[in-house]
């Protein structure tokens, strides 16, 4: 039986559904609004998911905007210092990366490094504190990971594959992106006996290409969700353990604050990587 930052008495196996488990909300067939009786509902919103992910782009957004407000060339403070360090690097990166012309990349860069970061953090607050207040509150699930959850990274990914599709067709054009899809990496025959075989190989490029395609936002969205998710189960695991988990708690966070800020770094460069690609004409 588990008490120690559960709910209760629960088994080890109830702890931890209990903590893997979303705060939805969706709608039941009479069409009203019901909550966390959503199983097998397309139409399921993870609100607090939602609400993490939000709540954390605004702080984003503020820690940004007040640095620049009281950015000084004479007196930086602290705040100041950070941020250059952060964008000097997110520049350094794109620099080094995207060979295209567009003023959307930096920006876009360090949004996603700096927001799936804030996101990814959230994993090193002690599993139980804000579920507690949560339940306190009437909440009766609450996790505060958003990365954890597959339909916020893939969201994420999916706004990136239209970026692609975009830049792609922004630089080439429609036919330049056919051709992509078509000719490579096998160039059909243009003349002589070759052309009989020429569809098959289109077919068989276009196969080829669009499940490269595809895979690139479905690599990006489980690559994160699969790292988080695995950092924050073996947490959970931890807090099993009760008062006797602070040190394994602190020695784990300590080389998960590595992983933290590595995937978000990979989720950066791999956007980069992408729409670099897409803007290069060969």
């Amino acid at each position: 039986m588990v008490s120690e930052g559960g709910h209760g008495p629960q088994t080890s196996g109830e702890y931890i559904q209990h903590h893997l488990q979303n705060l939805q909300v969706c709608k039941d067939e009479a069409g009203e609004w019901v909550w966390n009786h959503c199983a097998g509902n397309p139409m399921t919103v993870n609100v607090d998911s939602m609400f993490w992910s939000i709540l954390l782009g605004l702080v984003f957004v503020v820690w940004f905007r007040s640095a620049a407000k009281k950015s000084s060339a004479d007196k930086p403070g602290r705040l100041q210092a950070l941020v250059e360090i952060i964008v000097d690097f997110i520049d350094g990166c794109v620099k080094d990366t995207f060979h295209g012309k567009s003023r959307l990349i930096a920006p876009l860069g360090l949004t996603i490094f700096v927001w799936v970061f804030l996101m990814n953090l959230m994993d090193l607050i002690p599993v139980d504190w804000i579920p507690l207040i949560a339940g306190a509150a009437g909440i009766p699930y609450m996790k505060v990971v958003p990365t954890t959850d597959v339909n916020i990274t893939f969201g994420m990914s999916i706004a990136v594959f239209f970026l692609i599709i975009f830049y792609t067709i922004k630089n080439k054009g429609i036919l330049g992106f056919v051709a992509e899809l078509t000719l490579h990496p096998i160039a059909p025959p243009t003349k002589g006996l070759g052309l009989i075989a020429a569809p098959l190989i289109i077919a068989f490029n276009f196969i080829l290409e669009i499940v490269a395609l595809i895979a690139k936002p479905v690599s990006l969205s489980l690559r994160l969700f699969g790292n988080m998710f695995a950092g924050e189960l073996i947490f959970i695991l931890i807090a099993l353990l009760g008062i006797y988990q602070l040190p394994l708690h602190f020695g784990w966070a300590v080389f998960h604050v590595l992983i933290v800020t590595l995937q978000a770094f990979i989720f950066m460069m791999l956007t980069i990587v992408y729409l670099s690609l897409a803007s290069e004409s060969h």
